[in-house]
């Protein structure tokens, strides 16, 4: 079975920006891509008629609203990418329980850089909470690439570095563009010490697993040009930087808090709302 790109759709700009990245993505790659539409109000509308109010939606709004707007992105989209198998569905789910669930079998997920839904109190945006809890890598899209910027990886001492690098390099050769690697170290700095850290190189022994990664990834892409750096930085503020000259920020997802995978890590939470270009979590 040909994994599909599924692209969270609900008609905004944010949306339509991340349906035109999935589509140059699948023109690349020859997956097909589906518009996935998460109609909230049959979950929330049982609650919304007990309050005062006539503000009740009418039957005929799927087939006059939602349809139409799903068969005009369709047809768009066919008319830009004719070589892209496009299709769209509808699930009546909170957008993102849809879009977990859909990810189990999609090789990506991609998603506008804002979208939230009913219930973003409770679950946070819809970017957050699929690039936290999805089965498959995530696209949020944000900025505006011109093509020739390279792909950034931002990797760790973690089991995810060798999946984020080879993700990553497979993006940069598809787009044949350089792949830029970065290792950062967090700066330690103890309760006794006052002001930032002082500088320091990375050793030796530090630099040693992080070479043979780059060893592997450049055997399986001995065409794509790689640049490698490793600092004694805070990885967000690294990352961050880099994104203002990158076409996509390719990152891992790592779950913190009480219940594991509840939440993203700090730096992918700082990632995902700062970045310059799209970001990809990877799992």
């Amino acid at each position: 079975m040909t994994r599909k790109i599924i692209v969270g759709y609900d008609g905004s700009p944010d949306a339509r920006r991340a349906l035109t990245w999935a589509l140059d993505e699948a023109a690349r790659t020859g997956v097909p891509t589906e518009l996935l539409y998460a109609d909230e109000w049959p979950l929330w509308a049982p609650a919304a008629s007990l309050a005062p109010t006539v503000a009740l939606r009418p039957e005929s709004y799927v087939a006059d609203k939602i349809t139409k707007m799903l068969d005009d992105a369709v047809r768009a989209a066919k008319e830009t990418h004719p070589a892209v198998s496009v299709s769209a569905t509808t699930a009546w789910s909170y957008a993102p329980a849809a879009l977990i669930t859909s990810s189990a079998e999609a090789a990506l997920v991609v998603v506008g850089g804002r979208g939230h839904s009913a219930v973003a109190g409770l679950l946070g945006s819809v970017s957050a909470a699929v690039s936290a809890h999805a089965r498959c890598p995530v696209v949020v899209v944000r900025g505006d690439a011109t093509g020739a910027e390279p792909v950034v990886a931002g990797i760790d001492g973690s089991a995810l570095a060798s999946a984020v690098l080879h993700f990553a390099a497979a993006q940069a050769m598809s787009r044949t563009v350089p792949l830029r690697v970065i290792r950062a170290w967090t700066p330690v700095i103890g309760p006794w010490e006052q002001g930032p850290a002082l500088p320091r190189p990375v050793t030796a022994q530090e630099r040693r697993p992080f070479d043979a990664l780059l060893a592997v990834v450049r055997d399986a892409f001995p065409d794509l040009v790689i640049e490698a750096e490793a600092r004694v930085e805070h990885p967000a503020a690294v990352l961050t930087a880099a994104s203002s000259t990158a076409q996509l920020l390719v990152i891992g997802s790592r779950g913190r808090g009480a219940v594991p995978g509840i939440l993203l890590g700090s730096v992918s939470q700082h990632l995902l709302r700062h970045s310059a270009c799209t970001v990809a979590v990877v799992h």
